[in-house]
């Protein structure tokens, strides 16, 4: 999909080549937003789709940690794609999948996983929660019926920031710190970061006009996040870890980057360092700026229906891959041939 709209092969996808797409190309206009939980349990699924709710993936002092998963009716294992959802990194829950539930609808599993809020636990908790789920289904991916080799995940806002972890943290074991990582991989093999949070350092310093935050403050969801003030020591060490441009490196997995250009919650430049930086190491990334959007998606130039074909397409050009594929090595990845 993306070389036939990428005219000019700069990875990058402008409106003139969108226009250009979207015109041989036609859909419906209603732009439901992309929201954070979307589809919620009373979301009508697929006939015959077959569900696991609150399976515990791992369990920290007493603390039972679950997922959600949805799995179709298929003969054969099927890919997988977590969705991380967002709500600051204080907020939100398993209780929907976002817009991976319609992912469903096309032979994928979907999951949804609950990590521990930043009320709870401070970094690096979320992020070694969703490695252990990661970890845990793919253990696991036999009893479920899941194809181990290909898993993606997708999230939005501090979701997108979690997957983009998830994602340029591959090779790293520093926060595979639970029990289940040590029995099963926690890499995954394509990323699909809506409008995430990659460098918390520099979202004042870029700020879109009308930004109602302030993320330096002590109390932004940021800093809440890493335990204190983002630019004050010893936080500002810690916020390094957590960005996942810091971690970027040529073995990480494709990413897609979608932003809109009018969020004043997570400035759209955030995902332009991660796509510099990815594409610097010379990995697949695919940006995507939506003109006049805004925190959600939602009010810009691609209905949602759009914004999820770009999706799904992306994971069915990464996680669908029957031929020539060989098995994956100790890293979850597709070993070379």
């Amino acid at each position: 999909m993306f070389d036939r709209i990428d005219a000019n092969k700069d990875g990058k996808l402008s409106r003139a080549e969108d226009d250009a797409y979207r015109k041989r190309n036609r859909t419906g206009r209603n732009r439901p937003q992309a929201g954070r939980n979307g589809n919620r349990r009373g979301a009508q699924l697929p006939k015959g789709t077959q569900v696991e709710r609150d399976v515990v993936y791992e369990t920290v002092s007493a603390r039972d940690l679950p997922l959600d998963l949805y799995r179709p009716v298929s003969d054969k294992p099927t890919p997988l794609v977590i969705w991380i959802h967002g709500g600051g990194w204080r907020g939100g829950s398993k209780s929907g999948f976002g817009p991976a539930g319609g992912l469903l609808g096309r032979g994928y599993a979907v999951a949804s996983v609950e990590y521990r809020l930043s009320g709870e636990a401070i970094f690096p908790a979320a992020i070694a929660d969703c490695k252990a789920a990661v970890s845990f289904l793919r253990l696991n991916a036999g009893k479920y019926n899941l194809d181990p080799d290909n898993f993606g995940v997708w999230g939005s806002s501090a979701g997108g920031h979690l997957v983009a972890l998830l994602g340029t943290t591959n090779d790293i074991k520093d926060f595979d710190t639970h029990p289940v990582t040590k029995k099963a991989s926690s890499a995954v093999q394509a990323v699909c970061d809506w409008f995430g949070p990659t460098d918390f350092l520099q979202m004042d310093a870029h700020a879109v006009p009308g930004s109602r935050l302030i993320h330096n403050q002590g109390n932004s969801p940021e800093s809440l996040f890493v335990g204190g003030p983002i630019q004050e020591e010893p936080f500002r060490g810690v916020v390094v870890r957590a960005n996942p441009i810091t971690h970027v490196s040529a073995g990480d997995p494709p990413m897609l980057l979608v932003h809109g250009d009018n969020d004043v919650l997570v400035t759209h430049h955030q995902s332009e360092l991660l796509h510099a930086a990815l594409t610097k190491a010379k990995v697949s990334s695919t940006l995507r700026i939506v003109q006049g959007a805004g925190h959600g998606l939602r009010g810009g130039d691609l209905s949602g229906e759009e914004l999820f074909e770009m999706a799904a397409r992306f994971f069915d050009e990464h996680l669908r891959q029957e031929e020539g594929r060989g098995k994956s090595d100790s890293k979850g990845r597709p070993s070379k041939r």
